[in-house]
């Protein structure tokens, strides 16, 4: 260390809400008066429990520390509870790591990409969702994202796994073939959907042309031998990527799917473990890379992650979507402006609540996303406005998914 060793002073989480989904933020204050960072810990179904292991663990254990250390800070914090790779503690582990990222470039005086090793592109293309209860729904979805030159478009019709919406906007329940006093959940058929989401991309492609490039997500709804039916169905329509046609779980089937379809596969948005990632990309399995910056623990672990990709052919696609912070979303899209092997970004937009309360927000113009060139991450957050929309607990309805027949199934 020089003579001015800048540490670590003081580490806290910030939760808030601005548009209804619930955010975790870490704060880690500096010696330096003035000098902060902030990094996204945001695990919104358990937003408490991450705020719990930043403040009661990972705090009494930084304190103190030089800020400019982050990779062995990373390697003690994730070692320090012994058991590791878990989406609470990664979560903990990367608000802090993403804070003392945004420090470096603070004290650099450079935005995050140009530590990184500078920019491979100067903006960020990237891809938005569109709903449809219906398939004109959908085309008009579709319409309206190409008029703002959009070229990316995730398409869906209803939720996942084709579950619609009631007339109240809640989400269905039992349908007509469910037993006698099924519970309350959220119902779809598989069979149904496959059907239905072929006929999608056969109407958006005899809509659109070829020019725009449209992707799908099954959200691992599908047993394996149909999740392979229904890939070699989209065939003809040339999707951009049909991501988490598997759960995690059943990984292993990916090199039979692979020997029977093109389809361009992206997988990862569940990981949190690299024994998760590791084979699929060394076995040239995938073709993106779908983790959750923060639910891998950061940017240390996601520049590494990308690095390992780019080796075996395998392109990023990091998972974004709204319970991601503004600050998380700036990460992840200095990231993609520094590494090569950069495919697609996932963006949820921001809205005025968030752009009020994240000062600083990267905009999207045109189909790509441009970060303000501001030093570190590029992000502030004006905590007295954060306060206005405070977090509470959501019941994440469409994740209670069930078959027709009743049976509860993991999304």
């Amino acid at each position: 260390g020089g003579v001015n060793v800048v540490t670590i002073r003081n580490i806290k989480t910030i939760l808030t809400a601005p548009r209804g989904v619930d955010l975790a933020v870490v704060k880690v204050e500096t010696s330096e008066p003035g000098l902060y960072g902030l990094g996204c810990a945001t695990f919104t179904q358990r937003y408490r429990a991450v705020a719990s292991a930043v403040e009661d663990y990972l705090k009494p254990l930084l304190e103190g520390r030089c800020v400019e250390e982050i990779e062995d800070i990373w390697q003690t914090a994730m070692g320090s509870s012994y058991w590791r790779n878990g989406p609470v503690l990664n979560n903990a582990v990367s608000g802090v790591d993403e804070a003392l990222w945004d420090i470096k470039g603070k004290m650099a005086n450079m935005p995050l990409y140009n530590l990184l090793g500078g920019k491979c592109r100067t903006g960020v293309a990237y891809y938005r969702h569109v709903f449809g209860r219906d398939m004109e729904e959908a085309v008009e979805g579709v319409r309206r994202y190409v008029e703002q030159g959009c070229r990316y478009i995730r398409c869906q019709l209803g939720l996942y796994g084709g579950t619609l919406r009631d007339e109240t906007g809640r989400l269905a329940g039992p349908g007509k073939n469910a037993p006698e006093n099924s519970p309350f959940g959220v119902y779809y058929d598989p069979a149904r959907y496959c059907r239905e989401t072929v006929e999608l991309f056969q109407r958006l492609r005899q809509e659109f042309g070829w020019e725009v490039e449209f992707l799908h997500d099954v959200h691992e709804r599908l047993t394996p031998i149909e999740a392979i039916s229904f890939a070699k169905s989209l065939e003809p329509y040339r999707l951009f990527f049909l991501e988490d046609l598997l759960p995690p779980e059943q990984s292993a089937w990916l090199e039979r799917l692979r020997g029977q379809t093109a389809a361009p596969i992206a997988m990862g948005e569940l990981f949190n473990n690299p024994a998760e990632w590791t084979g699929l990309i060394t076995g040239r399995l995938i073709d993106y890379i779908r983790v959750h910056v923060s639910q891998i623990g950061g940017i240390t672990p996601a520049k590494k992650l990308a690095s390992l990709c780019e080796a075996f052919g395998v392109r990023t696609a990091w998972h974004g979507p709204n319970d991601l912070s503004p600050v998380g979303a700036a990460a992840q899209i200095h990231l993609d402006a520094a590494i090569p092997n950069f495919g697609i970004q996932e963006f949820a937009g921001f809205t005025e609540e968030e752009q009020e309360v994240f000062p600083g927000c990267p905009e999207a113009r045109n189909g790509y996303l441009y970060l303000s060139g501001r030093p570190g991450l590029g992000v502030d957050i004006d905590e007295e406005k954060a306060a206005k929309y405070p977090c509470s607990f959501r019941e994440h309805s469409w994740l209670l998914a069930r078959r027709p027949d009743g049976t509860a199934v993991r999304p």
